[in-house]
This record gives C-alpha cells, structure tokens and sequence, in this order.
C-alpha cells in the first residue's frame, strides 16, 4: 500500500524538471556608443550649480556596518548648512556631486541616487534593520528556488538581487536614476578573470557595447557585494566590438606614446585594462565579485581622476576641473579590525580563520594605501603651487620649470570618516568587534550611525574646511536635532 510519504519526492523531482527555466537578466546591446547620453559623470554636469566646489562621498564595503556607517554620513552632511557661491543657504548633502560605493557601502549609494530625501524615512527599517542575510539563506534553503539555483548563470547573488529588488529598490535601473536630479552614483564590482575594477557607468558599457539603463539597480548592488565563495559571481555579457566605440579624445595622447606622463601612469593602465573589454568574440562574458576585492575603498576611481587632471594640468591640456576652488572628499570607511589572541597560543588557527584573515589583510593594507595617496597628492600639490608663487620663481625662465610647477589651483580637503578617528576607546572597541555580515542589531546601526557623524565634527580637515570657508557651527545643535549651521 503506498502512503503519501512519497509526495514530496514527486514535488521535488517536478521542480527540478524546471531548472531550465530559470535565466538570468541579461544587459542589452547598443548599436552605436554616445558618449553624450546615458549615465555618465560627464552628462550629470547639468545639474551642478556650484562649480567651485566639488564634493565626493566615498562609501567602502563592510555589509550592514558600512551601509549604516555611510548613512550616518549622510545624515550629518543632511544637517550641515553653509553659504554657497551662489548666495544661498544649502546643506552641504546638496552640493555633494560624487558619490562611489563598494559592496555594503553601495546599497546606501544607489537608495540615495534613486530617493533622495525619501530615503531618511525608512532606509532603517527597510534595509539597515533588517535580517537581510537571514532572508538571503532562508530562499537559498527554500526547495522552491532550487531549480532556479542550479540553472546555468543563475547563482545564489541573482537570488540575492531579486530579494534587494523587493526590499528596496522596487525594479528602478540605472535609467530612473539618470532622470534624477541627485548626485552621480558610481558603484563597482570586481571582475574576476583579470582582477580589475569595474564600474557601473556608461563610459564603461560603452566598452561592452550595452546599455547600462536597462540594468536593475538591484543587480548592481548584488554584483558589487557578491562575497567569493559566500555568494556566486554575477555575470553579464560584452558585446565589446560592435558599436564603433572610440576612448574619448582627450586619451589619445596618453596612448600614443611609450613614455607615460607620471603620475597618471597607473590610471592609464586601469584604461588599458577596459579596453580589453573592446574584444567581446574573445572575451563574451564577464564575471563580477565584490567591489572591495579590487578596491574596499571606492577611491580607485577618485584617484585615477586626480592623477589624470594633474598629468593633464602638466602638459597644459584643460581638464573639467579648471574652475575648481575646492575638491572635498569624505573618504568613509567602515573597515573593523577585531583582535585575535592566535600569537598566545601554540595552536595555530583554523583554516576558515585563515581564509578570512588572507583575504581581508591584503584589502586592509590596500586601503590604507589608497588614503595615503590622497594625502600625498594633496601634499605635493600644495608644495607645487607654494614653489610656482614662491619669490625665487620666474615665470617663463625655464619652460621644464613652467611645466613643472602648472599644479592645479583647487585645495583639496579629504576627510577621513573612520573608526580609528574615535576619540572614545571604549566606542571604538565596540565597533572595531561588529562583523561583516548584512545584519546586525538595532543598536549597533544607531551607534554606527551616531559615530559617522561625531567623526566629521571632530574631523581636523573638516574644521580646516570650514575655516577656510568662514564656517561655524552652531552648538549643541546636533542633540537638539536642529541642522549644523555652516554661515
């Protein structure tokens, strides 16, 4: 006699005879690149006012503590006001025109760029607050999704996707944030074969050959936060080849000769490395990890910038940035770095407390690094400029000297929003002991979002900023909730 014990392996068998229904999204081709459309810093340009100014967020991965460490930047920025060049009072959050997100820090970056002001209503309980990796392994664990998983291309990060999809960024693609107003958003993602950058912006899927609108904000999140191992690569398709795509013009030069202008030698070669997506008959797909593997700082980018104006300031070339007072960088990173006891004892870790810790020293040594470039082209700017307006230099008596000393004008202020800037110790305990996971206490999003805030109050190059611009702030105004008036 058979009992209905056996229902459920029919059920499961049933499903399994559906995998091959399951595809993944995939980016469609363009016929011809533009570089004036699409979503590009350079199309974004219109909606910049202050020109003087240009402010930059960097967002750096670290799961829920860095999407709630970037909200708190956020949140602060929201309630500082100051006096634009235009006459008119605005919070420094609208003058902010860059914003670049890594893995955790990218969920925050791309709510913001689709939202707005709308995203201080509810980004807590929708996401911060949220179970989010609960969520994620309870579909992995759901029979029902088991087809879909095994399916060629279609990986736990797809399903992952279509859970932030529902959660937070209701189906929008990049073409409902280029109809925004807000800031340009720039997050990236790792490709795996070669270990270069790789950012979701038109320029680059110019490249490819495709249209970036037509991608889910979704699938751009879970691309720049898909975690080796834990999460499967996203992969998307290069048309590369196909649309009669060209490096803009003002590359040329740099590509035609041998002797790379310093210091941009390292951004041409982040060029060059795209520009091996142009072959898409050899190279038809690529396949996407965590941003925070090939930069955990979301400054790669930045970096690339800066070293490219000022090679370009060298050879007399005019940059976008000639009219530029003030380059203002937040360089928010959520990077924890919890103690170990394994040099007191003779019994050496486990292999995953190895994996771990080999994979996250070099990212950590990584970003460090990126901060200390920054601070040294800051240095050697200010240096350059002091020489050119010094008594002992006159222009037009040496031509190498000219060039030279053609530093840019804009002073660059970057402030660094990390734990290590703490003042307390005991806070700063707490939050260096967070994990790295999408989901963590109540408790730890608001102090994380509390501490965000203290740090760039306290921060010496935001006082220097606001010195340098006639700032104050009105005390006590942040625990009365009322906004840091900046006049």
């Amino acid at each position: 006699m058979r009992t209905c014990s056996a229902q459920p392996l029919v059920v499961l068998v049933s499903l399994l005879a559906l995998d091959s229904c399951a595809t993944r999204p995939v980016n469609p081709r363009i016929d011809h690149a533009d570089a004036h459309s699409g979503y590009r810093f350079e199309t974004r340009q219109v909606y910049r006012e202050d020109h003087e100014n240009l402010v930059i967020l960097a967002f750096s991965g670290g799961g829920t503590r860095a999407a709630a460490f970037s909200y708190g930047v956020l949140e602060s920025l929201r309630r500082t006001e100051f006096l634009g060049a235009n006459g008119r009072r605005s919070r420094l959050l609208d003058e902010v025109d860059i914003i670049t997100g890594v893995s955790g820090g990218s969920f925050t970056a791309l709510a913001y760029g689709l939202y707005g002001d709308k995203l201080f209503d509810d980004y807590e309980q929708r996401f911060l607050k949220r179970n989010v990796q609960g969520e994620i392994f309870g579909r992995v664990l759901n029979p029902f999704n088991w087809p879909a998983l095994w399916s060629r291309g279609w990986g736990r990060s797809e399903l992952a996707a279509r859970l932030y999809d529902e959660i937070l960024f209701n189906g929008a693609t990049f073409a409902d944030l280029n109809r925004g107003a807000g800031p340009f958003i720039n997050v990236s993602a790792t490709d795996i074969t070669n270990g270069s950058r790789m950012g979701f912006n038109q320029g680059l899927f110019d490249v490819l050959c495709s249209d970036l609108g037509a991608v889910t904000l979704s699938r751009a999140a879970a691309a720049s936060s898909a975690v080796p191992v834990v999460l499967s690569p996203v992969t998307i398709n290069n048309y590369g080849g196909t649309c009669n795509y060209a490096l803009p013009e003002w590359l040329t030069p740099f590509f035609q000769s041998n002797d790379t202008p310093r210091p941009a030698a390292r951004a041409i070669r982040e060029f060059g490395a795209v520009s091996e997506y142009s072959d898409g008959v050899r190279r038809p797909y690529i396949h996407l990890v965590d941003g925070g593997v090939s930069d955990n700082l979301g400054m790669r980018g930045v970096l690339d910038a800066l070293e490219l104006i000022e090679t370009m300031h060298d050879i007399g070339a005019p940059t976008p940035l000639d009219n530029a007072r003030r380059i203002i960088i937040f360089i928010v990173n959520s990077l924890s770095t919890p103690p170990t006891d394994w040099d007191k004892h003779e019994r050496a870790p486990g292999t995953l407390q190895v994996l771990v810790k080999a994979t996250g020293v070099p990212i950590d040594h990584y970003s460090y690094e990126a901060v200390e470039l920054l601070k040294d082209t800051m240095a050697r700017w200010r240096l350059l400029r002091q020489l050119r307006d010094s008594a002992a230099f006159t222009p037009g008596h040496d031509p190498a000297a000219d060039a030279l000393l053609r530093a840019p004008e804009a002073q660059i202020y970057a402030i660094d929003v990390s734990f290590q800037q703490l003042k307390d110790k005991n806070e700063l305990k707490y939050l260096n002991k967070l994990p790295t996971s999408f989901h963590l206490p109540s408790e730890a999003v608001d102090r994380l979002r509390a501490a965000a805030g203290k740090i760039i109050l306290e921060s010496p190059e935001f006082q220097r900023l606001r010195n340098d611009v006639g700032a104050t702030i009105a005390p006590d105004s942040t625990a009365a909730g009322e906004p840091n008036r900046v006049q």
